[in-house]
Parts: structure tokens; C-alpha cells; sequence
């Protein structure tokens, strides 16, 4: 594998890291090493194959982390990689909190990489769970079956923003802010637009 160039685009990023600024070093430099593209996708330093997004660096509060995109599909020999949370259907991580773990795994990461390439070429696909198979809150049920027009906007919506839409209702625990999330709502799936659309 070839040596791939920083990007100076995503220079400010590895700069104003207050938290985990070594270890977003030492991944850089690791992923780079795999012949990836480095750009900034969703504010983070993503690597690309031929424009298709593999992995993925990013910090939290108690770790940093590079995500694979397609995770779901590697075999995870090591059993190192991690769901964030039951909804995340495709991305899988790799969780560190010092420079020392990222060393001891290189050559374990290194692997991961390549074999999350390997994915990529060969085209494969994650199955994601269709809009269907998602929680509709029963506030939201009876929302459709009282407003027609709701139900005709929300059902022409995408698989993805519905599937959005429906996670974001079900995540309270109180009925009262269920509710109050889906009036909020309301405007924007008529307008036919998702979640985060703006």
C-alpha cells in the first residue's frame, strides 16, 4: 500500500482538538499509510476509496475513535469492533484512549482497513432494516390515521427519513414528549423534508 498525503483541509481538525489530539495523530498517519483519500465529511476527517467512504476518525468525551462505515460487514477476528448504539445498523468502531493502544493494534488495524477495502471493491452492501421494521410510537399511529395528508407525506418520504423520523419518536419515555416532538415535526414531514433537513 502507498503513502497517502494529509489533506490540508482537514489540518484544523487534528489542530483544535482539545481532547485526544495524539491519538488522532497516530490514526491519521495509520489510515493514511493504507492508500486512502483523506477529506472532511460531517466536520470529521473521513477516508475515501475511489470516492466511496470507508473509515471514519472521530472523538467523544471517553474515547477516540475510527469508524468503519460498512463495519457490519467485516468479520472482526479480534472482536475489538463496537455498535454505538442498537439503531447504528452499518458503522462499526474502534474505540482507544491512549496512543499506546493504537501502537499495540497496528498491525490489527492495519488489517481491519484493508479488509474494509476489500468490502468496498467487492461492492457489497449492508441489509438495512426497512422503515417498516423500525418502533412506530402509538402517538404517531394515530397522528397518521387522523391526518391523511401526514400519513400521504410521511409514507412518500425516504426510507432513511422515515427511519429517522421514527426513531427520533420513540426515543422518549414520556407519552407528553412524544407527542410534542411529532407537533414539532408535523411541518417539516409535510414539506417533505427529513430530520435534519433544513
Amino acid at each position: 500500500m502507498t503513502q497517502s498525503s494529509t489533506n490540508p483541509k482537514v489540518d484544523f481538525y487534528f489542530s483544535k482538538a482539545k481532547k485526544w489530539q495524539e491519538e488522532f495523530e497516530e490514526l491519521r498517519a495509520l489510515v493514511l499509510d493504507c492508500g486512502l483519500t483523506e477529506e472532511l465529511k460531517w466536520g470529521c476527517p473521513c477516508y475515501t476509496l475511489q470516492k466511496a467512504n470507508i473509515v471514519l476518525i472521530h472523538g467523544f468525551k471517553d474515547y477516540a475513535a475510527l469508524l468503519f462505515m460498512k463495519g457490519a460487514l467485516l468479520k472482526d477476528a479480534k472482536s475489538i469492533l463496537v455498535q454505538q448504539t442498537e439503531n447504528v445498523q452499518a458503522g462499526r468502531q474502534i474505540r482507544f484512549t491512549s496512543v499506546k493502544e493504537i501502537v499495540k493494534l497496528k498491525a490489527i488495524i492495519k488489517a481491519y482497513i484493508k479488509e474494509a477495502i476489500e468490502v468496498e471493491k467487492a461492492g457489497l452492501k449492508v441489509e438495512l432494516k426497512k422503515p417498516a421494521e423500525f418502533k412506530m410510537v402509538e402517538e404517531f399511529q394515530i397522528m397518521l390515521r387522523d391526518m391523511p395528508e401526514l400519513r400521504t407525506a410521511f409514507y412518500t418520504l425516504t426510507p432513511g427519513r422515515q427511519r429517522g423520523y421514527l426513531l427520533h419518536f420513540s426515543s422518549p419515555k414520556q407519552s407528553k414528549t412524544r407527542e410534542a416532538r411529532i407537533e414539532k415535526c408535523i411541518p417539516q414531514i409535510l414539506h417533505g423534508k427529513g430530520l435534519e433537513d433544513r
